[in-house]
């Protein structure tokens, strides 16, 4: 199948199959004319990454992933260890993103607006910058 179909199947754009494919994590086979064709499995491993890549997976562990998915002698322990360490990242950065939204709903808070030059966001923007 021409990476054409095979973006319409599993919704990836030509650029991305065509990336994925350089950097060896799903291959196609070069036919005579040079033109990239993948078969059902490579389409299976595009619909894998994708989803993985939609859990916010880097692209090192959806190939980690993909590794672990085709090797059918592959230990549980290995596959759970790298969806953990992702989960740990998630909740770091949702912890992150906790902190900035109350230090930014703070600065709103304390802006009285209206027609004023003072502005209370941008003097609190300054002293965090300082």
């Amino acid at each position: 199948m021409k990476i054409g179909q095979v973006a319409k199947i599993t919704g990836l754009s030509v650029k991305s199959i065509r990336y994925y494919h350089d950097i060896g994590l799903v291959l196609g086979q070069r036919s005579e004319n040079g033109y990239r064709e993948y078969n059902q499995s490579s389409i299976e491993a595009l619909q894998f990454i994708q989803h993985c890549r939609e859990l916010g997976f880097t692209l090192e562990d959806c190939k980690a992933l993909l590794e672990l998915q085709n090797n059918h002698s592959r230990n549980a322990d290995d596959v759970k260890a790298v969806a953990t360490l992702h989960l740990q990242d998630i909740e770091n950065r949702i912890s992150q993103l906790c902190i900035l939204r109350d230090q930014l709903a703070n600065l709103v808070h304390d802006c009285q607006g209206g027609k004023q030059p003072n502005c209370a966001i941008l003097n609190g923007l300054q002293k965090q910058a300082q």
